[in-house]
């Protein structure tokens, strides 16, 4: 997600605020983002709130649809909450402008703090270009106090704009101020990542030596001085830097987002929205229901087809160009790097999941095939059943925002009284934005605004996944308040581990809610809700980052038409699941669900991130259940740590090594494997095996 092309730690504001994220499908957990220059020298998806989880039911992960149905006693009914689309006027709004201090998008008092800005900008070129051998920490203070200003007015526009996505007053407001800022870091900042990363060992030493409170920001330095052997010289750093907010894959991808947003399908009468569709089919359990939403989606996005493959071929050609010019070694380097991992342990991880992982993802399915078929006579699975929701137990489907919030602060209450009240400080503060509406960005995400922040964007409807999304957003909520002690340019976690609280956050919800299970049936029915899960963020996103592996394979020999990319969606199918037959006996209806998957246009090879955490966070747990005895307190420190640390020295407290090659099929093995053993040992206790 960046507009200066820089791929390693330098990843240009401009195309953070003009691109859209992932995130916005679906329950989409987003990464917890910043907007600051700090992001914009370290890793492009921290910069933009919604980046997340790519995923959708039937198409990965879960729901955050505006309606809520599901069928109890053979017929289809609309929960009463989500009967008047969760009654929008009564939900919770975040109030922007008293955490900002700004009266409105239109504010004069932003344009004074841009034109300062643009002064400051010029200055700390006059003051510092050519100068860092001596005059390091001076810089990096100055640099440090444009962020915070850059922070302020760029956050807040971009989150006001996202809950008006159809105000075109705002979306040009917004992307003046994008433009503004592009040409400020182009014209004057451009020299500061370069010259730094260049900066002579034995100099920075010595200016270490000569300061502590240099010393203090070394993890930032560190971070910037990786790409030094990608950078590019500094006049063509500068004009990629310039044109990025008027030319090249940002636009694009901005536009690829925004029509995205404006879809329509027909259903029931309505010309309704994808999120819609997509959560009456999440919780239906009725199989002729699914297949016709299914259908209604896939026949819908045909119509964006080229709209999607027009993006994703700037995109992939655009990463494919910069890897050649920057000299990275292969297609995830770039990204791997801008994560503070190495290649190797990416691709030990992808290798595990290949494997073990789908051996695994094709068990559970078999199983919940036979469930589904006992439950509710399911004769014919198809990917329309995947995510379909196990009707057993006495457990409501469908709550109301009060309940969601108490479940959730009650699940991380039992774990961490901290992270509780960090939770409640979001909800009584109005850092949530909780109704799912017309003109509102899709999906959910949790921006880190340091200094103002953090805020969530959701789009609650009252589904059992919805409360699963508020605690993994409100996860990165209490990341980043924990970790914004250490500085607006060293507060954001590498993309390893920023995952991490989010994840952990939904597994203590869940583990809270699965020991208040009231029979063995709703206990099956959580068990299997989590494993949908866990297999959308593991063997789901992996066959992604296959499915991106293709694209940019193919795209480095030319243009691919619409057709290539269903193709290779296909392919990616059957590697991760199976051929027809084997375990699903259709793919109908399948061929177009790659249009809207928001990753690959704004962060490529990103999504392999929730795989990494979330068998980071399956093995935490399970050191957890193991020895309770001092593990919040080092969870905590590991939070509070930010980006100051990398995963090796941050989960070495808790033994944990994901550099080993053995790591990732040891957590495949004892975190899904050991869910799915319970779930078949219950489901033949209760006669459905």
């Amino acid at each position: 997600r960046k507009a200066t092309c820089n791929p390693t730690r330098r990843a240009n504001a401009v195309s953070n605020f003009l691109t859209m994220s992932a995130c916005t499908t679906t329950r989409v957990s987003c990464s917890a983002k910043s907007t600051s220059l700090r992001n914009s020298i370290r890793s492009a998806p921290s910069l933009h709130p919604s980046i997340g989880r790519v995923e959708q039911p039937c198409v990965a992960i879960g729901s955050s649809g505006r309606a809520s149905c599901h069928k109890r006693g053979g017929s289809m009914r609309m929960s009463a909450v989500a009967e008047d689309v969760m009654q929008v006027e009564a939900l919770p709004r975040w109030d922007l402008e008293k955490h900002f201090g700004y009266s409105g998008p239109m504010d004069e008092a932003m344009d004074k703090q841009m034109a300062d800005l643009g002064d400051q900008c010029k200055a700390f070129k006059t003051d510092f270009e050519g100068q860092l051998d001596s005059k390091l920490l001076e810089a990096v203070k100055a640099y440090e106090a444009i962020d915070v200003t850059l922070t302020s007015v760029l956050t807040y526009i971009m989150l006001a704009t996202d809950t008006q996505l159809a105000n075109e007053d705002l979306n040009k407001r917004k992307a003046k101020l994008m433009q503004q800022y592009s040409g400020y870091n182009a014209e004057y900042l451009t020299f500061f990542s370069l010259e730094l990363a260049d900066l002579d060992e034995a100099n920075l030493e010595a200016q270490y030596s000569s300061s502590s409170e240099l010393l203090a920001y070394r993890p930032f330095l560190e971070d910037v001085r990786r790409s030094r052997p990608f950078n590019l010289p500094k006049d063509v750093e500068r004009a990629l830097s310039i044109r990025a907010s008027f030319a090249g894959k940002g636009p694009v991808t901005e536009f690829y987002a925004k029509e995205l947003s404006f879809l329509t399908f027909e259903w029931e009468g309505e010309a309704v929205n994808l999120e819609v569709v997509l959560a009456k089919m999440s919780v239906s359990t009725d199989a002729t229901y699914r297949r016709n939403a299914m259908k209604v989606v896939n026949e819908g996005l045909k119509k964006f087809e080229r709209t999607a493959a027009l993006s994703l071929n700037m995109v992939a050609g655009s990463w494919f160009i910069e890897n050649k010019e920057r000299g990275f070694q292969n297609l995830r380097s770039q990204r791997n790097l801008s994560n503070n991992v190495p290649d190797e342990v990416v691709d030990s991880l992808l290798q595990a999941v290949k494997t073990t992982g789908v051996e695994q993802c094709k068990k559970y399915y078999t199983l919940k095939k036979a469930i589904l078929k006992a439950t509710q006579g399911l004769e014919t699975f198809t990917w329309a059943d995947r995510n379909a929701p196990i009707d057993i137990g006495t457990s409501s489907q469908s709550y109301t925002w009060e309940e969601a919030v108490d479940m959730v602060r009650s699940g991380y209450n039992k774990f961490s009284p901290t992270m509780a009240n960090l939770f409640m400080e979001m909800v009584n503060e109005k850092r949530i934005d909780v109704p799912a509406e017309n003109g509102k960005r899709g999906g959910a995400y949790c921006a880190a605004a340091f200094g103002c922040g953090p805020f969530q964007l959701l789009n609650f409807t009252g589904s059992q996944r919805d409360v699963a999304t508020l605690a993994h957003e409100s996860g990165h909520g209490c990341h980043n308040m924990l970790s914004y002690d250490q500085g607006i340019l060293q507060f954001h976690p590498p993309l390893t581990l920023a995952e991490t609280a989010s994840i952990f956050g939904e597994m203590i919800v869940f583990r809270d809610l699965l020991d208040k299970a009231p029979t063995r049936e709703d206990r099956l029915a959580l068990l299997l809700s989590k494993i949908d899960d866990i297999v959308n963020s593991v063997v789901r996103q992996c066959s992604f980052d296959q499915f991106e592996q293709q694209v940019h394979e193919g795209r480095a020999t030319g243009q691919l038409a619409p057709e290539d990319f269903n193709s290779m969606w296909g392919n990616c199918c059957v590697q991760y699941y199976g051929k027809e037959g084997e375990v699903f006996d259709s793919y109908d209806n399948t061929s177009h669900l790659w249009t809207y998957v928001s990753h690959f246009h704004n962060v490529p090879f990103y999504v392999y991130s929730y795989a990494f955490a979330d068998l980071v966070v399956g093995s935490l747990y399970g050191v957890y259940q193991n020895s309770s005895d001092g593990f919040e307190e080092k969870l905590l420190d590991l939070l509070r740590a930010g980006g100051t640390k990398d995963f090796t020295d941050a989960l070495s407290p808790f033994g944990l090594n994901p550099a080993e090659p053995a790591f990732w099929t040891d957590a495949l093995e004892a975190h899904l494997g050991g869910m799915l053993s319970e779930a078949e040992d219950l489901s033949k206790e209760l006669g459905y095996l």
